[in-house]
């Protein structure tokens, strides 16, 4: 079975949550005869096609990205209806509007369905002039994938009468084989983190939704450093924010490779991600603090955070915006070594039951061959 996903943009182009979630997709179905290509958009792609062990990677010029939203040239539409006639099953990663009109060449009938990653929160300027365009596409899918009850729930879309009928539930996961198993201890000489030194770990690209400026403001009330691993456009009003309020213990490692990332994680006392808007739909960072059996701080969103970071079970979840509930679930779990390393036991345990590699490709496989009959 031939498979064409759809997303505006793909390694190796700067990495984020998303396009581990397609790479880790596209590995986890393979084992179940899924041949997968990728369609993306690029603003250097050369050469226009990879051969990764994931995916063959097809992709095109990207000439600009209006809030975040690749846009690509006519012949972006030629070739990828090319793409979509050869594949038995299309699948789209939303929200792209491009992908919308990139939809609207698709021979009629060819199978589509449609994982729902969220909800357009910042743009609310441009989702009134999209909304005619994104039902359209909806109606027009087989199947829509959500990554969460709750987020069903939350969602004025997803919890629509129109398509609540076609929704599945089917969580992101990792393929735990396809990561680094080795780690970089030379990350902590670089860092000057002492052995036995305690330290909180924040790891992705520096976003607006991604509730920085709460951690900031709580670092002052924290016994322990706080590592924020990642790069992105608010770096540098959160390194002005840190000399402001004399934030001594937040330590900013830059881009960090995946063997880094995997020491950061191994010794760290907990992961925290305290992502403040709806625009956090899941946070593959936290699949991958449960997959090393680690406790995790998150934010209550009403999303899929939640749903893998479950409250006083796998860790702590706390109001957002809130500086001092972050101190107090960093410092509750500094206090307690027991309870830190319970919590991290049931977040592996919750890992291997429900965002596994073989429970993601079981669930998408079965999705694609569902949909192609």
């Amino acid at each position: 079975m031939k498979v064409l996903h759809v997303y505006r943009t793909y390694f190796p182009d700067p990495p984020g949550g998303l396009q581990e979630a397609i790479r880790q997709i596209c590995l986890s179905v393979q084992p179940f005869g899924v041949e997968n290509t990728i369609f993306t958009l690029s603003p250097a792609p050369d050469p226009a096609e990879l051969a990764r062990p994931e995916a063959r990677v097809v992709r095109q010029r990207s000439w600009a990205a209006p809030a975040s939203c690749d846009l690509g040239s006519i012949a972006a539409f030629a070739r990828f209806r090319r793409l979509a006639c050869e594949a038995d099953v299309i699948h789209y990663l939303f929200p792209w509007p491009f992908a919308d009109l990139l939809h609207c060449v698709v021979p009629r009938g060819k199978p589509a369905v449609l994982t729902y990653i969220s909800d357009i929160v910042r743009q609310q300027w441009m989702g009134k002039f999209y909304s005619p365009l994104m039902w359209r596409t909806l109606h027009d899918m087989r199947a829509i994938v959500a990554n969460a009850p709750a987020y069903v729930q939350t969602s004025p879309v997803l919890s629509s009468a129109v398509i609540r009928d076609r929704v599945r539930v089917i969580p992101p996961g990792i393929d735990e084989r396809s990561c680094s198993q080795c780690g970089d201890d030379a990350v902590f000489n670089r860092l000057k983190l002492q052995e036995a030194e305690p330290y909180f770990l924040f790891v992705g690209v520096l976003r607006y939704y991604k509730g920085l400026p709460s951690l900031v403001q709580a670092a002052g009330g924290v016994g322990a450093k706080i590592v924020i691993a990642g790069s992105g456009p608010e770096e540098h009003a959160l390194r002005n924010l840190v000399a402001c309020v004399g934030a001594g213990n937040v330590v900013f490692a830059g881009q960090v490779s995946d063997e880094e990332k995997v020491a950061l994680i191994r010794r760290c006392r907990g992961l925290v991600l305290p992502s403040h808007l709806r625009s956090e739909a899941f946070g593959m960072v936290l699949v991958e603090a449960a997959m090393h059996g680690k406790p995790m701080i998150s934010c209550e969103l009403g999303t899929g955070t939640s749903f893998v970071n479950v409250h006083a079970e796998t860790g702590l979840v706390v109001p957002p915006n809130s500086p001092q509930a972050l101190s107090e679930a960093m410092n509750g779990l500094l206090a307690d070594d027991e309870l830190t390393a319970k919590m991290g036991r049931a977040a592996r345990s919750r890992y291997e039951r429900m965002f596994s590699g073989a429970t993601l490709g079981l669930g998408y496989s079965r999705l694609f061959r569902d949909v192609a009959r």
